[in-house]
């Protein structure tokens, strides 16, 4: 069987990356993804505050995240930015799978001069994780797609090599969203960003972090929602959040993504699960006569459907009435 797909104009061996997180922040780690079958590695991001430290824009007054310079001082993260493009250089060398860097931001600034840099040490590609939440209530829906749009021709004006982006679902219109984003260039989108769950200790009277790792469950919106745009995208869309087995693989690829990206399931398993979901879509693709994943990539999406919100009405009917 054939596994090898292209995702933002890389070769891949497989459509199965290890998404940005603690096991991709060494080239010990990176190389231990690729030794395990990783199509590709999205290497930790570095935090936009991270590369301006050293431009000494989160000192400055009126800062959007003053307290981010303290962070930086006592947790000595200033050299961060050389000691990233140390990573991203050593890791190219010690594999033979595209290795992508990742940015954390949230709007643009002085660091985007960075991605350049990024260009100019080997990266292929490069994935934004424009971690813009929208939890303030004096700022509408529009402002805060502005700020990502920005963000985009921002970064793209900078570098010749791809840009993935990837967002979050909390916007009112997603699919229009998606599509203007689309629009401005991106050459990959990236879906869903996984925000960081909040708890509340009852007895401390404080609060806690919630779960860190995804489940399996929370995959079905996703599912959902690559299945509605990716008919009518030009850039390619990648998969993540809840994706913890081949099925799931599978699954993804049906709806019209062209990669997933993989993390929480690898703490808790181990990278050998890499193998074993590789396996379950070989022997799938098998059982179902599709010699490559191009073959059925998209064949559960939107397309040919002329009201999806009808359609999704439909499946809500069937499921309320037992049907």
């Amino acid at each position: 069987m054939d596994l090898s797909t292209t995702y933002m104009k890389l070769e891949l061996r497989n459509p199965v990356l290890v998404g940005s997180c603690g096991l991709t922040g060494t080239k010990e780690g990176v190389k231990a993804c690729a030794d395990n079958g990783a199509g590709a590695v999205v290497l930790k991001s570095i935090f936009e505050e991270q590369i301006e430290a050293e431009l000494g824009a989160v000192a400055r007054e009126g800062a959007a995240y003053p307290e981010a310079a303290d962070y930086i001082n006592r947790y000595g993260m200033r050299n961060a930015v050389s000691r990233y493009l140390e990573l991203l250089e050593e890791s190219n060398r010690e594999v033979d799978i595209p290795v992508i860097p990742s940015i954390h931001c949230f709007g643009v600034g002085d660091w985007t001069g960075f991605a350049r840099r990024l260009e100019d040490a080997g990266a292929p590609a490069i994935e934004l994780n424009a971690f813009v939440f929208p939890s303030d209530p004096s700022k509408n829906g529009r402002e805060y797609e502005k700020v990502i749009l920005d963000l985009v021709t921002a970064v793209k004006e900078r570098v010749s090599i791809p840009v993935a982006v990837k967002i979050g679902s909390y916007f009112s219109a997603p699919a229009h969203f998606i599509k203007e984003l689309d629009s401005r260039g991106v050459d990959a989108l990236v879906l869903f960003n996984r925000f960081v769950r909040i708890d509340f200790d009852i007895e401390k009277l404080k609060i806690t972090n919630g779960t860190m790792l995804s489940t399996p469950d929370e995959t079905q919106e996703v599912l959902r929602w690559v299945g509605i745009v990716t008919p009518f995208l030009k850039c390619d869309v990648s998969s993540t959040t809840g994706i913890h087995d081949g099925a799931s693989v599978v699954k993804h690829l049906l709806a019209g993504a062209s990669t997933v990206q993989v993390s929480s399931v690898l703490y808790r398993e181990g990278l050998g699960t890499l193998s074993g979901m590789l396996g379950f879509v070989v022997r799938w693709m098998k059982k179902h006569g599709f010699e490559k994943t191009n073959d059925f990539k998209g064949m559960l999406n939107r397309s040919g459907i002329d009201d999806p919100g009808g359609f999704e009405r439909v499946q809500f009917m069937k499921a309320s009435t037992g049907t």
